[in-house]
């Protein structure tokens, strides 16, 4: 029964799909994990223990017509089940969307340009990704789908931050719900536990789990492919008690206490090169009792190349460029961004009892949604385009007791919304104990505070101190 921990850890990522939520996913601590994990080695020839491998091959046929069905299915049900205004499109509109000039900003809800469009673009990469083509081969349909949608999906003007969220979104939630599907089902295995793993890869990547039906693989007993069992999961559960306030000025916010749940994964293929597109993934999904929102986080960062600079045994070091999604939704405070980070990790092993760990990064942020006191063009969030930084450090003594603090800041100038731009600043820190390998107690203090500097209005400044106490349960596929 231990493979049932795989479909259970997915359907809390797939929940986090249905009813959506800086990076949050890299901190100092993953610093030493991830080295471990990820650096190079030579593979290990494993024989299937039923026949042999099916071969992947490409199916553009198969591909496109996914593609489509992408496309026909949300617009369908906005046409002819919701009856949805957007859907009444003429060839007046297509022949308007057709025009460059016709592109203007839109002004829907946070959830749906910050999530919605990221999950349509997920469905146009997979399309492709599922049917045996590589990560850089698939992301041209998560793009084109995003312009064939503007353009012939709604009588709307095509807006740039919808290209943008549906075709970066769409790849990043895209290449990690793909590989995390694979992940998931263990061809070998049999019985109710092999159909959970079935369902929950299906819900984790549809369009995958759709392929795996038209193949003849959905339950089938055969060989795992090659590479299959070299990609280990680090996964950390949480369930505990938060307590958040939201303070404007120099006032005092009204604290709220509640119940959350957090899933951490670190996907590290060890047996591959690390430059591979997403050969480690870093997943974060927190949920918990809230008036907006059961899902309030969720923080894909995937590597898009990697090195490894080894000092000696002691000191080492791991370069990683990724490409990162976050989207945050609480009463406290919400935030949608997509960015580019290049991030050093370190780990230093003191002596045998006492480990450091530290990260650091930098990079631009291609378009992040950021709240605003004064609405402007019909939102309560402006766009926004900038730089972010982060860094921190912790030790590990004894892998017993574990102290961390983390940084992250970022300047982003509104390219759409109120004249201004933003100062992010965002400290966090952990102090853990572990009983054993597997069960430990953390509490995390936190502090957020924005800063939004406005030509036209007066400055706000924004405070949402928090404080998280969890039991944590930690695991390795």
């Amino acid at each position: 029964m231990k493979f049932l921990h795989k479909p259970i850890l997915t359907l809390v990522i797939a929940a986090g799909f249905c009813c959506p939520v800086n990076s949050y996913a890299q901190r100092a601590q993953d610093a030493q994990k991830l080295i471990t994990d990820t650096v190079p080695r030579a593979a290990r020839k494993r024989t299937p223990f039923f026949g042999t491998v099916p071969d992947t091959t490409k199916r553009f046929g198969r591909a496109a017509a996914e593609w489509g069905l992408a496309q026909v299915i949300p617009f369908s049900y906005g046409k002819f089940i919701a009856h949805a205004p957007y859907s009444n499109v003429t060839t007046a509109t297509i022949w308007r969307n057709l025009n460059p000039g016709s592109w203007q900003w839109d002004k829907d809800i946070f959830r749906t340009n910050q999530f919605g469009h990221p999950y349509q673009g997920s469905l146009y990469f997979s399309a492709f990704r599922s049917n045996g083509y590589n990560f850089w081969q698939s992301a041209p349909a998560a793009v084109a789908g995003s312009y064939f949608w503007e353009t012939f999906g709604e009588n709307e003007r095509p807006s740039p931050n919808d290209f943008i969220n549906t075709s970066f979104g769409g790849i990043v939630l895209g290449e990690m719900s793909y590989r995390l599907s694979n992940k998931i089902v263990n061809n070998r295995h049999t019985g109710f536990g092999r159909q959970m793993e079935e369902v929950a890869a299906f819900l984790a990547n549809p369009m995958n789990g759709l392929n795996r039906l038209l193949d003849g693989k959905w339950g089938k007993v055969y060989g795992n492919p090659a590479d299959r069992d070299s990609t280990q999961v680090s996964a950390e559960f949480d369930l505990g008690v938060r307590r958040f306030s939201s303070i404007t000025g120099n006032g005092s916010g009204k604290g709220k206490t509640g119940i959350f749940g957090r899933a951490k994964l670190i996907y590290g293929n060890r047996y591959k090169d690390y430059r591979t597109p997403f050969s480690n993934i870093m997943i974060n999904v927190e949920m918990g009792q809230d008036d907006s929102s059961l899902v309030n986080l969720l923080s894909v960062s995937g590597s898009l190349a990697g090195w490894e600079i080894k000092s000696n045994r002691d000191l080492q070091h791991l370069i990683i460029l990724s490409a990162n999604y976050d989207y945050i939704s609480n009463e406290a405070f919400f935030y949608g961004g997509q960015s580019v980070k290049a991030n050093l990790f370190s780990t230093f092993q003191a002596s045998k009892k006492l480990t450091f760990n530290t990260n650091a990064g930098l990079g631009p942020t291609l378009l992040a949604a950021v709240p605003n006191t004064y609405n402007a063009n019909g939102r309560n969030y402006d766009y926004t385009s900038g730089f972010g930084i982060n860094g921190g450090a912790g030790l590990n003594l004894m892998d017993k007791f574990f102290l961390s603090i983390d940084y992250r800041g970022g300047w982003l100038y509104t390219i759409n919304g109120n004249k201004s731009h933003y100062y992010l600043h965002t400290v966090t820190s952990e102090a853990r104990y572990a009983f054993s390998k597997k069960l430990s107690l953390a509490a995390e203090p936190g502090y957020l505070f924005l800063r939004g500097k406005y030509d036209e209005h007066p400055d706000v400044n924004k405070r949402y101190p928090y404080l998280r106490v969890s039991t944590r349960y930690s695991v390795d596929f």
